[in-house]
């Protein structure tokens, strides 16, 4: 063989070499950009994902504000009723007391009955 014809066999081997390993070296770059953008997306949505998860868990503390300011409004109001019902309980009482045609007997009588009836 010709040493010219070796050199060009080895420029060629060279230059289909060097082509290779440009052409790795783009794949390579292209991947990792790629990855890159993955990953950005995943973070994109794991955003999306924490801020609608922050939604829902405002929304539940809201409720349950909500729950608990109408159980105590409930509780209020079942003690007024209490105190409602003692206060027509002492008026009957009163009246019962007052007036002179109640038989006192009739009014011990009532006040037992009632006290079975609650």
């Amino acid at each position: 063989m010709d040493t010219g014809v070796i050199i060009a066999i080895v420029i060629v081997a060279v230059v289909v070499l060097a082509a290779v390993v440009l052409l790795g070296a783009q794949k390579s770059k292209r991947r990792t950009e790629q990855h890159r953008v993955e990953a950005q997306e995943h973070r994109d949505l794991a955003d999306q994902t924490r801020l609608e998860a922050d939604r829902q868990a405002a929304e539940a503390d809201e409720r349950a504000a909500r729950a608990k300011r109408e159980a105590l409004a409930a509780e209020q109001q079942r003690l007024d009723a209490e105190q409602s019902r003692a206060e027509a309980q002492e008026l009957h009482i009163h009246a019962d007391q007052v007036d002179p045609d109640v038989d006192p007997d009739r009014e011990e009588r009532d006040e037992t009955a009632g006290d079975r009836k609650a």
